[in-house]
Parts: structure tokens; C-alpha cells; sequence
């Protein structure tokens, strides 16, 4: 991370998928203001469950361990139940154990496991991490509009609680603000997909259940009263968080207390269960119903100059296979080390056509594979073929955009077998290592900068990383397996496709950009011109390089 922050950039919306955007910008070095129109974070947990991939990249930023002792008293689901059924009280359609819901990942795959968390426990963590990294949150802010031109953003703000009004200067601008994103929407950025499937509320209320329950430890219930699709989660020992169509799809204000009482009576089906009054959810309002839509849609652009499109705002799924919120976390991740390089004139502003290029494909691959499970729950199912879950989450390839591809085509697969070989444009496996005593993944050595790993036998890429230092100023690790990190396995290189004398060029998000399956004649110049095609640099010249070192290089021509 840079001693002093490099560039500024707006966020909008401070739920998870904008707070993670802030975190991670913040640890590659550039200054961020978060823009929240709320006055403080929602209370209701929400999505639950943070899979193994958006936890790698947690880990990346040093909060994996802080989540895992966060997690929800219903975290371990191993024993819990997965019922379909009329209503709580009544005869059941199915019942599955939990734990076969969640898709197992071994630790061949992954260092991190599935982490179940309420929504507002981990915002609080990574808002938490990202002000000690000096982003600015601002609460009760509503951005009103904003304009661009060829240096910057700017943008408009009112104090949601005072009225007043000012204008904010920015380098870019991220909008995070949701599936009906109104950035979007001024933009004039449509969608592809289904659309919205329903408006659908939630509460959280405090019952005695155990009659309607009648033993069982209910993990997750599906109930076609008081409408198909409500569902039922317990919260802790005896608060409920319970989702329901809207009974008329109107707003969520619509609905007061008393009628998402006996909303949540009929899913249980007793008329006369004692129910504590909702909880507050949204403090500043005091409104104990939350309202949000259900649907399936891709922008069809994820940017427009200098503003982008993350989490919602870019794409909306079916939560069936906890992907909703990882996925938009990743897109975060996968744009701020392009952010960080292009302010810090490390890159080509090209470079952030690549994050288009390479997470709109994966929300489509995503959205597509949410749907199917919705219709395996509903028994709509049909036989057409889909990636499995591992590949979904882990294994899927960017076929273009910021990697020197060799051997995944523009007609190859979107989505792989993660325990396959590291070709350039999937994520770099995951090996165990030792590294100065300590058991590490190869994961550990990402996140921060791009880094070489070298097989044992290869000392040269060595002298490649320095030349490429000198003559691109470019951030670059280099290790060599058994020369600081070992293999005790001995497959780091059999994982990853090289030989001995081989190496990966893997990006700060830990993506493979390139490969040499052993050393060429000039490691050197096959190392820079990996880099330069990465970056959108021009070919380097023999002389050294500081590729667009004065932020007004940056500036300048960085419009599509």
C-alpha cells in the first residue's frame, strides 16, 4: 500500500458492496469518500452467508479472522434443516440437512470455508477496517448528480438531515447504490435478464416457536403460505427473520406491523401465535419493515467514462447459492487494483476496460446459474448442462481482458474445474506453503502488488522481476518455491502448469496474468511485454520507463 493516498474516488452507497469497493481501494493506497444517503447502517442481517471466495479476498485485507468470530449463532448449519412445507406447522414436501446445501470446497481448493454471517455484523467490519485505513464514510449524504469531464468527476451532495448542499471533486466515481441504481438510471445504462420476479418484505420478530417446530432445528424453512416463495431463518434462540411477497408488490411502507404480524402467523400457521412487535431496522426512520426486489439482470455497460457499476447496481441474481453479494464484492476487488494503477500511473487508463470486459461475463455466468438452482427449488428444473458450483464460484476464466491468454480461448468454457491447471485468466490455485516457519496458502502472497513465482530451478525470472522494476517503476514481487517459500507437497509446480524452471506472473487479485512453462531465451523481455500488454502499456523500450509517472499523463485521453 502507498505511504500517502494517490487519486480520490466517490463511492455511492454504503452497504456491503460499496464498503468493500472503499476497503479495497484504501489498501492499494488511493483516498475514498463513501456517500451513504441513510443515516446509519441497516440493522437486518440480510444475505447470511459469505462464501469461500469473497472470504479470500477478505483475507487479502486482514478481516477473514475478525469474521469467522462474528459469525451468527446459527453458524454452524451442519445440523441444521432445510424444510419445505404449507406452512411450519404443517406436513412436509422435503427435508434436507443444511450442510448438503452448502457445496463442499476441501481445502486442496481452498484456505478459507463458508462463514455465516448476518449482512450488518460484517458491513460493521469492513466499514470499521476501511475508516482505519482512512476512507471517509458520510452517512445521511444523498448524491443528487453528478458530471464529468476530462479530468474528473464531479459530484453533488445534500446533507439528508440539514438540507445543505456542496460539490465533491473526484477522480472517479463508483456507483454502488443498488439494483435500482439511480446512477444507472441517469446514465441511461439498460439491463438484460428476466427483470424483477417480486417486491418482497422482511422483519425481524421474537416468537416461541417450538410447537410449530416440534423438535426440529430449522436451518432454513420454504413456505407456500401467506405466498409462495416466503421464507423463515432463525436469527438466534428465539428471534426470526422472516421474507414474504409484498401482498399487493407494492412498497414495503405500505405494510405496517400489524399486517406483517399476521403475515408471519400464517406462514407458521397458528392464528393466534404470541408475536413481539417487529424490530426497528432502519434507525433513523424507525421503519420495521425492509422492502427490496427480487430478480435476475446484467447492465449492459459497467461504465461510462469515469464512473462504474458494482454489486447491484451492475447486476441482480436469485440469492439461491449465496452469489448475490459475493459476486459484487469480487467485482470491488477485481476494479480497485485497476483504479489503484491507473491513478498511480502504473497503468494505461485501457486498463479499466478490462474490468467490464471480464466481470460482466461472470454476473451472466452467475445470474444463469442462480436461476437454475431457483428452478431446482421450485422443481422447474431442467437437464441442460451448467457448471458446477465450484467451477461457478472458483473456476471461472476471463477470456479477455487484462491476461496474456494461451490456452482459453474466446470459445473455451466460462467456467472451469478449480482444481485445474492455473491458466492465465482463472484464479491462481491454491497450494500450502511454508513460508519463515509459518503454514501459508499461495494465496498469502497476493493482494497487494502483481508478483512472480518462479519453480525451484528458477533463478533467472529473478533478474527479470528487477529488470522489469527498473524499467516500468512497476510494484512487482518475485519469490522462487524452496528460496524463501516451501513446497512441501511438491505440487506447486504441477498446479500451476509450469516446470521447474517455470513461472506465473499472478495480478493483485490474485488472477494468473501470464505464464512461462520454463525459461526462454530472454526471460526479461518476455516478462515486460507480459506486463506491458497487462497494463495497457506500450511496448517497452530499451530505456528505462516510468510509465505515465505524472498523474497528468493519467488524465489526459482516458476517455473511451
Amino acid at each position: 500500500m502507498s505511504a500517502a493516498p494517490t487519486g480520490h474516488v466517490v463511492v455511492v452507497g454504503g452497504a456491503v458492496v460499496g464498503l468493500s469497493t472503499a476497503l479495497f481501494l484504501a489498501h492499494h493506497g488511493v483516498a475514498v469518500t463513501v456517500v451513504e444517503r441513510h443515516a446509519a447502517a441497516l440493522r437486518h442481517p440480510r444475505a447470511r452467508m459469505v462464501n469461500p471466495r469473497t472470504m479470500e479476498l477478505y483475507r487479502q485485507v486482514g478481516i477473514e479472522e475478525q469474521l469467522v468470530a462474528a459469525r451468527s449463532l446459527t453458524a454452524d448449519l451442519s445440523a441444521k434443516t432445510m424444510i419445505g412445507a404449507p406452512t411450519l406447522a404443517g406436513p412436509e414436501s422435503f427435508s434436507t440437512p443444511m450442510r448438503d446445501e452448502l457445496p463442499e470446497l476441501t481445502s486442496d481448493i481452498t484456505p478459507c470455508t463458508w462463514c455465516a454471517i448476518d449482512q450488518d455484523r460484517l458491513e460493521e467490519i469492513v466499514a470499521k477496517r476501511a475508516a482505519g485505513l482512512g476512507v471517509r464514510l458520510r452517512f445521511a449524504t444523498e448524491c443528487t448528480g453528478l458530471t464529468q469531464d476530462g479530468e474528473g468527476v464531479t459530484v453533488a451532495l445534500r446533507d439528508a438531515a440539514t438540507g445543505a448542499t456542496e460539490t465533491l471533486r473526484a477522480d472517479y466515481f463508483v456507483a454502488a447504490d443498488g439494483g435500482r441504481s439511480p446512477v444507472r438510471t441517469a446514465l441511461g445504462i439498460s439491463s438484460d435478464g428476466p427483470g424483477i420476479f417480486m417486491e418482497t418484505l422482511s422483519v425481524v420478530v421474537q416468537a416461541d416457536l417450538s410447537a410449530a417446530l416440534r423438535g426440529r432445528d430449522l436451518g432454513l424453512g420454504y413456505f407456500e403460505q401467506p405466498a409462495p416463495g416466503t421464507l423463515l431463518m432463525p436469527l438466534d434462540g428465539s428471534r426470526w427473520v422472516f421474507y414474504t411477497p409484498h401482498p399487493t408488490d407494492g412498497d414495503a411502507a405500505t405494510v405496517d406491523d400489524a399486517v406483517a404480524v399476521e403475515l408471519f402467523r400464517a406462514a407458521i400457521g397458528q392464528p393466534d401465535l404470541v408475536v413481539g412487535a417487529p424490530e426497528v431496522q432502519i434507525a433513523a426512520t424507525g421503519e420495521t419493515v425492509l422492502g427490496f426486489e427480487i430478480g435476475a439482470q446484467v447492465a449492459r455497460s459497467y461504465r461510462d467514462r469515469r464512473v462504474l457499476l458494482a454489486g447491484d447496481a451492475a447486476h441482480t441474481m436469485p440469492p439461491t447459492g449465496a452469489l448475490g453479494a459475493g459476486t459484487g464484492v469480487q467485482d470491488a476487488h477485481n476494479l480497485a487494483w485497476k483504479l489503484a494503477a491507473v491513478l498511480g500511473g502504473t497503468a494505461g487508463p485501457e486498463l479499466l476496460d478490462t474490468y467490464e470486459s471480464e466481470r460482466r461475463p461472470v454476473a451472466q455466468l452467475t445470474m444463469a446459474f442462480g436461476m437454475a438452482e431457483m428452478a431446482d427449488r421450485t422443481g422447474d428444473e431442467d437437464e441442460e448442462q451448467r457448471p458446477g458450483y465450484a467451477a461457478t464460484l472458483l473456476g471461472y476464466v476471463y477470456r479477455e481482458g487484462a491476461v496474456v491468454a494461451q490456452d482459453t480461448g474466446a470459445d473455451g468454457p466460462a467456467a472451469l474445474d478449480p482444481e485445474l491447471l492455473g491458466r492465465p485468466g482463472t484464479r491462481a490455485p491454491h497450494v500450502p506453503l511454508v513460508l519463515d516457519g509459518t503454514a501459508i496458502s499461495s494465496l498469502d502472497l497476493y493482494g497487494s502488488s502483481f508478483v512472480l513465482v518462479a519453480g525451484p530451478d528458477g533463478q533467472s525470472w529473478e533478474s527479470a522481476v528487477q529488470q522489469a522494476r527498473d524499467r516500468l517503476a512497476q510494484p512487482l514481487a518475485v519469490y522462487r518455491i524452496g528460496d524463501g517459500p516451501t513446497d512441501p507437497s511438491g505440487r506447486w509446480a504441477d498446479v500451476h502448469g509450469v516446470g521447474a524452471d517455470g513461472a506465473v506472473l499472478v495480478r493483485p487479485d490474485g488472477f494468473v496474468a501470464w505464464r512461462a512453462p520454463g525459461v526462454g531465451a530472454d526471460p526479461g523481455a518476455e516478462l515486460l511485454g507480459a506486463l506491458a500488454r497487462v497494463l495497457s502499456l506500450p511496448a517497452p523500450s530499451r530505456t528505462p520507463v516510468s510509465a505515465m509517472s505524472a498523474r497528468g499523463a493519467v488524465a489526459e485521453g482516458d476517455q473511451p
